[in-house]
Formats: structure tokens, sequence, C-alpha cells
């Protein structure tokens, strides 16, 4: 992707957090990706669980650096919305080999990103995530590209929520512009964080949880599915598979090709 057209994609996506709730169903790979822009979707997120199923690893370390960038190259090349990497810890063990992994997806056309300050499930110092933003902002910086970067933090997802604030702000200073906090659904708690944080939030959402409605009255500006479509693909597949494999039969499946796009 060009420049000058990587930096439109990066203020079109940057404006779509300030229309109203941005809501982004999150691909795994390029067949999913385009099905999810031909279903409407203004941009394309991806989720590093789904990607990491794909390629058949585990999640939260299972994906290496080499695997998540070819990915995300394949996606791109497939779809015109615009593209935001899940990065997970940014696959650098310092902040330099981040702002590196950073400067690479930029390259590609990714013009947002995801960076959490967990690693293998396990919350980590906030002062790591700060730096880590810090050298992806300045990476995009140097690319000319206004990347929007989505600062997660897994306080309430492997924690009690205690810090989630003061995370915020140290986040908001290093550079991040968006404030992801997955493992909330209660609606006072999403209340007080859109109160409270500096930055706009992304919340997770799925089965079970609040509607995209409700999420968008409380205020949330980004909201996300994670993993929650691709764990939906596998598990239909595995369902099918059983019935098939036991019974011979195919009722599982019913219509539902009929409902993909990339067929048509």
């Amino acid at each position: 992707m060009n420049a000058e057209r990587a930096q439109a994609q990066a203020r079109a996506f940057r404006a779509l957090h300030a229309d109203g709730p941005l809501v982004l169903p999150n691909a795994w790979d390029p067949g999913s990706a385009r099905a999810i822009e031909a279903a409407g979707a203004k941009a394309v997120a991806t989720t590093s669980a789904g990607v990491s199923w794909a390629e058949g690893v585990a999640d939260a370390g299972g994906l290496t650096r080499a695997a998540a960038l070819a990915v995300l190259r394949r996606i791109a090349a497939v779809i015109s919305v615009p593209l935001t990497a899940d990065l997970e810890s940014g696959y650098g063990e310092t902040p330099a080999e981040v702002g590196e992994t950073v400067a690479e997806v930029i390259e590609i056309g990714v013009v947002g990103i995801n960076l959490e300050d967990s690693v293998a499930h396990v919350l980590g110092d906030p002062s790591l995530l700060a730096s880590r933003i810090a050298a992806a902002r300045e990476a995009a910086v140097a690319a000319g590209i206004d990347l929007v970067i989505n600062a997660r933090t897994d306080t309430h997802l492997f924690g009690d929520g205690t810090g989630t604030l003061e995370r915020a702000r140290l986040y908001a200073e290093a550079g991040a512009d968006v404030l992801f906090v997955p493992g909330v659904g209660d609606a006072e708690t999403i209340r007080e964080l859109v109160a409270g944080s500096p930055l706009p939030l992304n919340v997770m959402t799925g089965p079970g949880g609040p509607s995209i409605g409700e999420l968008a009255a409380l205020g949330v500006a980004r909201i996300s599915l994670g993993p929650a479509l691709s764990a939906g693909a596998y598990g239909l597949a595995a369902a099918a598979a059983q019935e098939v494999l036991t019974t011979g039969t195919y009722e599982f499946l019913g219509d539902l090709g009929k409902h993909n796009a990339l067929l048509q």
C-alpha cells in the first residue's frame, strides 16, 4: 500500500471512532475478513486467538511474529476497508523490538493495532506496556501514519479490576488512542470506565453480553467480538463433522452455506 492511501485509511479509521460506536466483528484469515467486509463492516479487526487457532497453535504465546505478520499480509491483500491488527504484547521482548513489529505491520497496510498488558494470561507491569506504546507511536510517526493504538488492559479479564483507570492514564500519556477493557459486561462498571477514562472505551461482547444498542447507550466508542466468531466457526465445523461421522446426516449445517458471501 502506498503512503498516501495508507494515511487516508488511517485517518478514515480514526474518524470511525467519533461517529458512534465502531463495531468490529473480528477476522482470523483472509476468507473471514472478506466475509466480514461483505457483510458491511467499515473496518476489519483481527483476533489473535482466532489467528492462533487457524494456525493450529494455542492463543497467548503460541503464535510467532512471522506467522502473525504473514496472516496480516494476506488479509490486507484482499480487503479494501481499514485493517487493525491484534498484536498481543507486540511480538518483541523489548520496546525497540515492538517498534520494529509495528513498522512492519504499517508497511503491510495496517492502520490500527492492539497492544496488551498481559503475557500468557498473566497481568503485567503497566510501565512495560507504556514503553511499548511509546515505541509503537514513534514507529508510526517515522512512517508518517496516524496509527490508531488500542491499549488493552486485562485488569478485569485476569484481575479484579483494580488500577484500570490508573493504567488508562499511563497508556494515554504514552500515546494510546483507545482503551480496551475486555472482561467487563455490567452497565455500572462500563459507565464508570466511560466517565473516568481519558481515552474512548472499547469493550468486547458476545453471546450473553450487552447488545450493541445497550453499549452505545452507555457511551462505549468501540465494540469488538474478540474470538467469538472464530470460536463459533470452529465449533460449527466440529459439530457438523461429528454429526456426519456418527449419524451420517448433515442437519447441523442446514442452510448456513447460503449466507457465505464468498460463494455468491
